[in-house]
């Protein structure tokens, strides 16, 4: 083999989703740490019993939720330890004609938490990170479920309930469109009353080392069991119709006004949507 042959630099492929690792499926556990076994241990000991019988969801406009490609779902966050994220995810499993995965984003300060952190990817997290979505999204054409009101909206006492905190700088609508990506709005009732918080302690936060010290009906006076203390609010989980974002033209995430248009309205939807969901609603425990 002649010298110029050996030096010729590898032609990188076209479509940089072939450099991805193959799908092996005897494989237990995937490359971002989410284990099966653990995950369908969660299922079947807890979310089945909460989806079903505790919180008894009711679910509309799944088929909002795409049957292939990439997605990204953008929802409101509330409650001490909220329990929104688990039953949208439980909700695409039990409801969708084709169930599908759905990875959750976290937030970084996980990361001083060694064991909750570890159990947060077993089942499912990944760190809240654009180039994790973007991958998810694009090369692994996966559904990611986002909370743009982040730790401002587990944090929200009872006396703010369903009114939705600013969604940061829009970077998810910019992840999505990088992707290519529709974003499907979901307004969620029940959340709220289930774990509410009547008080923050900062100083006890500070002291305790915890993520924040809130006062809600089981905490602090039934210790750390408290945090899984949930009321058994009737819950509501809307999907809503997909805006789409691979038709506003050439790279439109570098346009900042855009992307935080689109990030608003988005908001806007889903408080809309809440606004409607809390009128229809007759009762907290029985909807």
């Amino acid at each position: 083999m002649s010298r110029p042959e050996l030096e010729a630099p590898k032609r990188r492929p076209e479509d940089p989703r072939a450099l991805l690792p193959a799908i092996e499926p005897e494989r237990r556990v995937t490359d971002w740490g989410r284990s099966e076994r653990v995950e369908q241990f969660f299922d079947r000991s807890l979310y089945d019993f909460l989806y079903h019988y505790w919180f008894r969801c009711d679910v509309e406009g799944i088929e909002n939720v795409p049957d292939t490609g990439g997605a990204l779902l953008v929802s409101n966050h509330a409650g001490a330890l909220p329990p929104d994220a688990p039953m949208i995810v439980k909700a695409i499993k039990e409801e969708h004609p084709r169930p599908r995965p759905v990875h959750l984003t976290v937030e970084h300060f996980f990361k001083g938490y060694p064991f909750f952190s570890m159990l947060v990817q077993k089942i499912g997290g990944v760190p809240a990170h654009p180039a994790n979505v973007h991958r998810l999204l694009h090369d692994e054409q996966e559904l990611v479920l986002v909370f743009p009101e982040g730790r401002k909206g587990t944090e929200k006492l009872y006396k703010d309930r369903y009114r939705l905190r600013r969604f940061g700088r829009g970077g998810f609508v910019a992840s999505a469109m990088k992707a290519g990506a529709p974003i499907v709005p979901i307004a969620v009732v029940g959340a709220e009353e289930s774990m509410p918080t009547f008080a923050q302690v900062g100083i006890l936060q500070r002291l305790t080392g915890l993520l924040y010290f809130p006062i809600t009906p089981t905490f602090p006076h039934f210790g750390l069991l408290g945090f899984v203390g949930y009321l058994p609010a009737k819950f509501r989980i809307r999907f809503l119709e997909p805006v789409p974002t691979d038709n506003l033209g050439a790279k439109p995430w570098e346009d900042e006004g855009l992307v935080q248009t689109i990030a608003e309205e988005v908001r806007a939807r889903i408080q809309e949507e809440l606004i409607d969901m809390l009128a229809e609603r007759r009762s907290v425990w029985l909807g």
